[in-house]
């Protein structure tokens, strides 16, 4: 296998195909959370049964999770630049398909194709960046993609509500994928004329593990799918999907450990798993992601049918969330190589902070006027969202190796998918079960918030415990142009061109 040292793009270039690249990211992740206000307006206008609701949403998140590895090792092995392209252009042709659907069968259909394009986009991102920069200026392209992550996620219901409100609830639910079509043609338009031309970073003559690709998507389809259709499979017979899934990811990791003794290039490279910074960065990741997803998901329940908040007014209410993630992210990008994981475990901490602060604010300020309570707490919280997820992803895939930047990618993500669904699964039932019992929905809210924050001081716990660590076995590393040199636990943890 050879390994190709990518050769820098001048800079102006390069900043603009970052923003071609954080443009695609937003709108693909944009989808993640958008169709959540706009479920009542296609139950008007479609017809949709709870089920295919609940399928317009769940099947994105499914097939977004199973395509990212697969698609992460595709554009490793034939080019990034067009994965990347290819992947654009599909999300655009499947978001005018959504929004052109005739039924609701259709509708599914077209999103679970939508599904799998953002998650052969995604993957491509990081692994751009990864070729593109290096050093301090890698932090802070970084650090932009987490003001990505975290607004793109957070804004969704704000204007799925802020269209509907505009068009009408009958048709409001097809100018949500309509949104896409001009946003994707201008990125795809721009992507082909600024995106650089690297060359692949693995050897062309490498062969795609088509076993490997079924043994995995097998796996997380059996991991997923009880998870996000928790709430609409009844009884306890999906959980027996769990057993399943791990033999089948067992099989999996046993398939590309036997592809790696046979010389042959597998669909994952265990190796990564070997730096303890991706390994603790992608756990810290998919716990994070577990906790912070479902606020959006049982906050706006609450406001909506509790409180009598409209889709409009539920989306503003978590605006401040929104606002503050993108400016901590920002923070996040320029501070993550002074800091290193001390910056991550700060931003954990204020986001279970936040937290808090909303279970206080809907105890003593129930009623319409919980939204103004709350900002302050979500304000609190969306800093420490950006100066989580845009730091944790620099760390965690710093120190891998170039051509294999995509699949590491495809692997991070793929855990925030799965902890998001795992997340929105327990959140959820601890919400739903107290509103069967007849409990107060301020109360369900409550319970549910707690048990988000649970999960998120497991992330804080991670943390620490890889912070110490390196602060008891610091190891010497090179670091990229223009960054500080100093220990790993301070952050300066770089290793470019071939990696670690």
């Amino acid at each position: 296998m050879t390994t190709v040292q990518a050769r820098p793009a001048p800079d102006d270039r390069r900043w603009k195909a970052l923003a071609v690249c954080l443009t695609a990211g937003f709108i693909s992740l944009l989808d993640t959370s958008i169709v959540n206000v706009a479920l009542p307006s296609m139950q008007r206008g479609l017809g949709a049964s709870e089920a295919d609701q609940a399928w317009v949403v769940s099947g994105y998140a499914l097939a977004f999770g199973l395509a990212l590895v697969p698609a992460g090792r595709l554009g490793d092995m034939r080019g990034r630049r067009q994965a990347f392209l290819c992947g654009l252009a599909l999300f655009t042709l499947a978001s005018a398909a959504c929004g052109l659907a005739p039924g609701a069968f259709w509708l599914v259909l077209f999103r679970l194709l939508q599904g799998t394009a953002a998650g052969m986009v995604a993957p491509q991102t990081s692994g751009l960046i990864q070729q593109m920069f290096q050093g301090t200026e890698r932090a802070k392209a970084f650090g932009l993609l987490g003001s990505v992550i975290g607004v793109s996620t957070a804004v969704g219901p704000l204007a799925g509500g802020l269209l509907i409100d505009a068009v009408g609830t009958d048709d409001g639910w097809r100018w949500v994928f309509f949104v896409n079509l001009p946003i994707g043609v201008a990125a795809l338009a721009a992507g082909v004329r600024l995106l650089p031309r690297y060359p692949p970073s693995t050897d062309k003559r490498e062969e795609f593990d088509l076993f490997g690709v079924a043994l995995l998507g097998a796996g997380v389809l059996a991991l997923m799918l009880p998870l996000v259709q928790e709430q609409q499979w009844t009884g306890r017979q999906k959980w027996a999907l769990l057993p399943v899934a791990a033999l089948l990811l067992g099989a999996f990791w046993a398939w590309e450990r036997r592809q790696g003794l046979r010389g042959r290039a597998p669909l994952l490279d265990l190796g990564l798993f070997s730096l303890r910074s991706f390994t603790l960065g992608a756990l810290i990741s998919l716990s994070y992601f577990a906790g912070f997803t479902t606020v959006f998901f049982v906050y706006s329940l609450y406001l909506q049918n509790a409180v009598g908040y409209s889709a409009l007014a539920s989306g503003l209410a978590v605006l401040p969330f929104a606002a503050a993630s993108a400016v901590g992210a920002a923070l996040g990008g320029r501070l993550v190589v002074r800091f290193g994981r001390r910056l991550v475990v700060i931003g954990l901490s204020a986001v279970a902070m936040g937290l808090l602060g909303v279970v206080l604010a809907v105890q003593f300020v129930p009623g319409q006027g919980v939204g103004w309570a709350t900002a302050l707490p979500l304000l609190v919280g969306g800093i420490g969202s950006g100066l989580t997820v845009s730091p944790n992803t620099t760390l965690t895939l710093t120190r891998v190796p170039v051509h294999r930047a995509g699949a590491a990618g495809g692997v991070l993500q793929t855990g925030q998918r799965v902890g998001s669904a795992a997340g929105i699964a327990v959140v959820g039932a601890v919400y739903f079960a107290h509103l069967a019992n007849r409990g107060r929905p301020g109360t369900a809210l409550q319970l549910g918030l707690l048990t988000a924050v649970g999960i998120i001081l497991v992330a804080v716990a991670l943390a620490v415990a890889d912070m110490r660590e390196r602060r008891l076995n610091p190891v010497p590393v090179s670091v990229g142009a223009g960054a500080r040199r100093g220990s790993e636990e301070g952050g300066a943890e770089e290793k470019v061109g071939r990696g670690a």
